[in-house]
């Protein structure tokens, strides 16, 4: 008996040691608060790069919740242990960032600890953003800084345990965070090395696009970039697997960041409307071009669906598709919009089912969400507006109209067991 407690008092002894040892290994000091905030100066060309490198990183969608004050924070971000919230990024002095040197900033986004001493959330992307160099740092600091004060206190996030030890972020980060700004690639043109800095730094764009592992850590190599969940939304692969039945050219990109439509793929929905209104939309030319330039870098030129007019021609096969239920609920909910052939035409754009990404998909969840909720916080106001179905078709209608969608026009199999998947999507969206 002697000897088991002897162990077992051992034991203790190890537990408690490794215990000290990850607390002193996660252990971030406070940084001092400014002594005089509001003191700092900045030149008018550092603040508007600034405003550049703020609308490419979408602070404002993430930091901006329904009808606040621009990033005063306070958007509820759903995850599986609970829901974020995210933080004011005014320079407000009790709830914001006012008392932050530049110091603590560089500190939050290239290692995601606040000033402090707090780790924050993996939500916040630090691991993209810590890509960005020492000069686009102070800028966006410059530009941050230089925002009007707003006094607005988020709600609090709150995780359920074990997530809400926020030390324990510190394991995660060994495993998944490399710190400090990207290498450049010297076989590569000037252009493409500043798409790969914009995209994969700042831009976060793997945030969504690349899949996640059970840790929640994005993967890397063959993975990154190969489509990803955003808010419960699928964000399709931007490299060479994706489901798009065309190649993304360089100009479909570039249109489509800048206006959040391209004709050769369809429109900008869910939570990509936002970052291209807010951010992409707002960029200079030729960082779109150079992102473009980046991304296409990754497509292949095996795609066999052929070209948009015959794909189109395709669609205008379907004028008067009354054969069936599904085409006859097509006919009367979908044709006056997205019909190609010429003639009246309603307000926006057409976009072409033919070449509709979300047909082609593997999963219809980015369809069914189309159809319940249509789309009503379009990219741009003039790419015109869609109806919520949510009341008018019944799940099992919606099941039908989908399939007739995907075999007509993307040629595919029919979805299995989709009526369910539609009223599994109706009621976790009904909850929202």
């Amino acid at each position: 008996m002697t000897k088991i407690k002897k162990v077992a008092g051992w034991g203790g002894v190890a537990v408690i040691a490794v215990v000290v040892a990850g607390a002193i290994a996660s252990w971030q000091p406070e940084i001092p608060a400014l002594k005089t905030p509001g003191s700092q100066t900045f030149s008018t060309a550092q603040i508007e790069q600034g405003r550049k490198l703020a609308d490419l990183g979408d602070c404002a969608v993430c930091h901006t919740r329904a009808g606040g004050e621009r990033n005063t924070g306070g958007l509820a971000m759903e995850i599986p242990f609970g829901t974020i919230y995210t933080t004011n990024i005014t320079p407000d002095v009790e709830t914001g960032i006012g008392k932050w040197s530049f110091d603590a900033f560089k500190r939050a986004m290239r290692l995601g600890v606040d000033r402090e001493g707090h780790y924050l959330y993996p939500a916040f992307p630090y691991t993209a953003f810590t890509r960005t160099s020492d000069a686009d740092l102070e800028a966006l600091y410059a530009y941050l800084m230089s925002q009007p004060a707003v006094k607005y206190q988020p709600p609090e996030t709150a995780l359920n345990f074990p997530f809400n030890i926020r030390q324990g972020i510190v394991t995660w980060n060994w495993l998944f965070l490399q710190p400090g700004p990207m290498d450049t690639d010297t076989h590569q043109s000037a252009e493409w090395q500043r798409g790969a800095y914009l995209t994969e730094g700042l831009g976060h764009c793997s945030a969504c696009h690349s899949p996640r592992n059970l840790m929640f850590g994005e993967k890397g190599g063959e993975d990154h970039l190969t489509g990803g969940v955003a808010e419960e939304w699928i964000a399709p692969s931007l490299v060479a697997n994706s489901d798009a039945p065309l190649n993304w050219s360089h100009e479909d990109l570039v249109t489509f960041m800048h206006r959040g439509y391209s004709a050769n793929h369809g429109v900008a929905a869910g939570p990509m409307a936002p970052v291209v209104n807010e951010g992409l939309s707002q960029l200079p030319p030729e960082d779109l071009n150079a992102i473009a330039t980046y991304l296409t870098s990754f497509q292949r030129g095996d795609k066999t669906a052929g070209t948009a007019d015959k794909l189109n021609q395709q669609t205008e096969t379907h004028v008067e598709p009354l054969t069936s239920e599904g085409a006859r609920l097509f006919s009367g909910a979908c044709m006056a919009c997205h019909a190609q052939v010429k003639g009246a035409q309603m307000v926006g754009v057409r976009p072409s089912l033919a070449l509709n990404t979300n047909l082609y998909a593997a999963t219809p969840d980015n369809a069914i969400r189309v159809i319940l909720d249509g789309i009503q916080n379009p990219a741009k106001t003039d790419l015109g507006f869609m109806p919520a179905f949510r009341h008018n078709l019944s799940d099992a209608q919606i099941a039908v109209l989908l399939n007739y969608l995907r075999e007509e026009y993307a040629g595919k199999n029919p979805w299995p067991e989709l009526q369910k998947r539609v009223t599994e999507v109706r009621a976790e969206t009904e909850r929202k």
